[in-house]
């Protein structure tokens, strides 16, 4: 494969990867803005909840198989096509069984979780299994093909679902089983459309020597998996157990809102990044360039997007939830700002661990940050809801020393180099901070809050450029990204 072509296929990817963030961010907010002023945050807090158990089910019937089939090298088509038919039927099968399990025992997990009156919702919500299982396989495709332009198209009717589906039904009255019977239509549609469009269809073919191989990669995969679930999760169940489901849907909403805005870069990011190394990941110099150009564009975005939020949260409470979530904006600049360190020097080492066939590392990162984060939560818990969320925000910190030092001792990659090569982003972005803040003294009023931000925005590029590097990056990138139109 020819550095060139390996190069205009991943700048193509990562186009259509960006295309459909972006265009997802412009239509989902729209959906929220609408959806939480007809519902009360208590309705979101039922759906965190019900997130929570499905989100945990979900990741044993994917068993880590996506990951595999993406990071693995395989010796010819015939030998991929087994692989993927075993996955596919392993899921299947796995998602059935947890969905009986979770209808048979939905009373005692409803308890379990402290809203003992969810028991029905929980049983209603876990056909959303099977319909996962059944399209996560053809993602990995075309994730490990690089073919984000179709997986455009599938996000697209998904955003568009809630307008025709959720939207009405919760003027209807339906409170938070609009956003359920939503979210289980969003997924029979990418079931059908990825199903329809793959040229991979599901083959009757069973071999448990390769299933055995696959569980060596993915067995790590899943415990991953299920401690990034207890990591995104445990102060959610704490919040709900301690507190009630206002707290919980203020503060799951409040975090939704900000992540919805850091995936805009993420969400178009990972996935081509993770294909990307999982191809260069016997070329280590390719591969620590791929990371680091990658870290460094990112960091571009996400810095000042995090700053901005942290400095503007009153105003992107008021403009996106409204005055009912006015308690949220605290959640959100404080959880905007931690993201965005967090994703700049920590979210890509879990892409570069698994891209290395080496996923247990990530799982050792969040078994350590389970160590610290569940005592921090629980005491935090006792003092009230404001000291465990800023508690819970700024133990995320602990989770990018362990995971900088893996990263030099064991991957090779220096932690110095990491911290150079964001400097431009990161003086840009404190200045820019320095001068919001400073702009934000003049007046409270809307039309100042809009102005002041595209003063910021013009100030931080302005900073950026004065960099030949970023200048010569910026200008590049622009370049790779016309490439291959089609």
């Amino acid at each position: 494969m020819e550095n060139s072509n390996f190069n205009n296929k991943v700048a193509n990817a990562t186009k259509w990867s960006y295309i459909t963030e972006i265009a997802a961010k412009l239509v989902s907010p729209v959906t929220n803005i609408i959806l939480v002023r007809i519902l009360v945050p208590e309705a979101f807090g039922v759906v965190a909840t019900i997130t929570m158990i499905i989100s945990f089910a979900d990741m044993f019937t994917d068993a880590g198989f996506q990951k595999y089939l993406v990071q693995h090298e395989f010796n010819d088509e015939a030998e991929k096509v087994k692989n993927v038919n075993v996955a596919f039927w392993t899921n299947l099968i796995l998602s059935f069984l947890l969905m009986g399990l979770i209808i048979l025992f939905s009373e005692q997990i409803a308890t379990l979780v402290g809203s003992p009156n969810l028991g029905f919702v929980i049983a209603i919500s876990s056909v959303q299994l099977p319909l996962t299982a059944f399209s996560s396989i053809q993602m990995a495709l075309y994730h490990r093909d690089f073919d984000f332009k179709t997986l455009f198209m599938v996000r697209m009717v998904g955003i568009a679902i809630p307008f025709v589906i959720t939207i009405p039904l919760a003027l209807m009255g339906l409170s938070y089983w609009a956003l359920i019977i939503g979210s289980v239509i969003i997924q029979i549609s990418n079931a059908v459309i990825l199903t329809f469009k793959s040229k991979w269809k599901p083959g009757f073919f069973y071999d448990l020597k390769i299933l055995k191989e696959m569980l060596s990669f993915s067995i790590w995969s899943l415990l991953e998996a299920i401690s990034i679930w207890f990591t995104m999760w445990v102060d959610a169940f704490i919040i709900g157990s301690v507190f009630n489901q206002y707290y919980l849907g203020l503060y799951k909403t409040a975090i939704m809102m900000v992540n919805s805005f850091m995936t805009l870069i993420t969400g178009a990011t990972i996935p081509v990044l993770y294909s990307a190394l999982s191809r260069l990941q016997n070329d280590h110099k390719e591969f620590m360039n791929m990371y680091f150009i990658t870290q460094r564009m990112v960091s571009v975005f996400v810095f000042p997007l995090g700053v901005g939020v942290f400095l503007y949260s009153d105003l992107v409470t008021a403009v996106l939830l409204g005055d009912q979530w006015s308690e949220a904006s605290n959640v959100i600049g404080v959880w905007a700002l931690t993201s965005a360190i967090m994703i700049v020097f920590g979210y890509f080492c879990s892409e570069v661990f698994r891209a290395k066939g080496r996923p247990r590392l990530s799982f050792v990162v969040q078994i350590i940050h389970l160590i610290f984060l569940v005592p921090v939560c629980i005491i935090s818990a006792q003092y009230g809801f404001w000291p465990l969320v800023y508690a819970r925000s700024l133990i995320r910190f602990q989770a990018i020393v362990v995971d900088l030092i893996i990263m030099k001792y064991v991957i090779a990659i220096p932690v110095l180099k990491t911290f150079r090569n964001v400097i431009p982003t990161a003086v840009a972005s404190i200045a820019m901070g320095f001068v919001g803040f400073l702009l934000k003294q003049v007046s409270s009023s809307y039309l100042w809050s809009f102005t002041s931000i595209f003063i910021c925005i013009v100030f931080y590029f302005g900073i950026l450029c004065l960099y030949p590097t970023m200048r010569r990056d910026l200008f590049g990138v622009v370049r790779k990204l016309n490439i291959n139109r089609s």
